[in-house]
């Protein structure tokens, strides 16, 4: 990640992944018929949510993580060029394992 972006309590920053450019039957897709990627690779990950003890709760996910989030979850943002979605850990609907 190129910029210095450091999300805070349980909030996390995905890169998501390209949209597709085809269909599985070879057709191929304009811009606005390309829907929205809902995964992504978790690039920041903020110390976890401060809970009414005062700890911090424990991050499932981890930098280097692949996931699957809500099709409108997160705000997107760009830096550097680049888009990036920031979520919170909650909008996260699964991690996928490799």
């Amino acid at each position: 990640m190129n910029a210095n972006l450091r999300p805070l309590d349980d909030r996390i920053v995905v890169k998501p992944l390209e949209a597709e450019q085809m269909t599985a039957g070879g057709i191929v897709l304009p811009d606005t018929a390309k829907e929205k990627p809902q995964r992504g690779t978790v690039v920041a990950t903020g110390p976890g949510k401060l809970l009414e003890n005062g700890t911090r709760g424990a991050m499932a996910v981890a930098v280097g993580d692949e996931v699957i989030y809500g099709k409108y979850a997160g705000s997107d943002i760009e830096v550097a060029g680049e888009e990036y979605k920031i979520l919170r850990e909650g909008d996260v609907l699964a991690k996928i394992l490799k």
